[in-house]
């Protein structure tokens, strides 16, 4: 039992839970988390976020909150006093964290999902060149902001490491997928040395999807978006 009295709604399979869940583990909080299965959605994922009725939805005492970036905000507001700062204390590096993770919830999740579920080849091409893109463009980031050191935010995991750090498994299934990598040390050997770091981190370690269980997923989910997408 949790004794913060938090309650994290979830699958095991969503990075944005995941995102949550580090960050959780980084201020040292327990919470009971709350396995969603999402057909049918619970009455309480549909009371906790009405708008949108998706995970993940962190509910402390009362007090639902959702969307996964704005959750890992408020863990860090209102834990400030616990474990390491997740956002930066200077309002313009805080300011630069979040537009680098807005764009990878923009460009790498429409691109990596895309090129998944693509029915042709000029399609799969189009979004894995723009996944190559959001590489190379982060690999740029890492090298001007951890000034030499593990992490974007230096010496401790932040923000910005959470925000492309949960899609680490999903990007280790896409790899098995089309059989190439694409973290490749040739191109972006920074990236691929914070990856090691990031799912070596004690607050991540153990909590990342098994990569086996989550191939079968996505094999399951781009079967049933074929077979939706399917004129009968």
């Amino acid at each position: 039992m949790a004794t913060n009295d938090l309650k994290l709604l979830s699958t095991p399979s969503s990075p944005f839970a995941l995102r949550v869940k580090i960050a959780l583990n980084i201020k040292g909080l327990d919470y009971d988390n709350i396995v969603e299965t999402m057909n049918p959605k619970s009455d309480l994922l549909l009371q906790s976020n009405p708008v949108y009725k998706k995970i993940p939805v962190l509910i402390h005492g009362d007090k639902p909150i959702s969307e996964s970036a704005i959750i890992v905000e408020y863990i860090d507001e209102v834990w400030k006093n616990n474990g390491t700062p997740i956002l930066p204390s200077n309002a313009y590096d805080c300011a630069i964290a979040r537009f680098w993770v807005a764009y990878i919830d923009d460009k790498w999740y429409n691109s990596s999902r895309n090129h998944l579920v693509a029915q042709n080849e000029e399609s799969k091409k189009a979004n894995f060149d723009q996944m190559e893109e959001v590489l190379l463009r982060l690999e740029d980031v890492l090298n001007k902001y951890s000034e030499g050191k593990e992490f974007f935010g230096g010496d401790k995991i932040g923000f910005l490491d959470i925000g492309f750090g949960s899609y680490l498994s999903w990007l280790r299934v896409t790899e098995k997928m089309i059989g190439k990598k694409v973290l490749d040390e040739t191109k972006t050997p920074a990236l691929v040395k914070w990856a090691e770091a990031f799912v070596a981190h004690p607050a991540v370690k153990g909590n990342l999807p098994e990569i086996d269980k989550l191939l079968e997923f996505a094999k399951g989910l781009v079967q049933r978006m074929a077979a939706a997408a399917c004129p009968k």
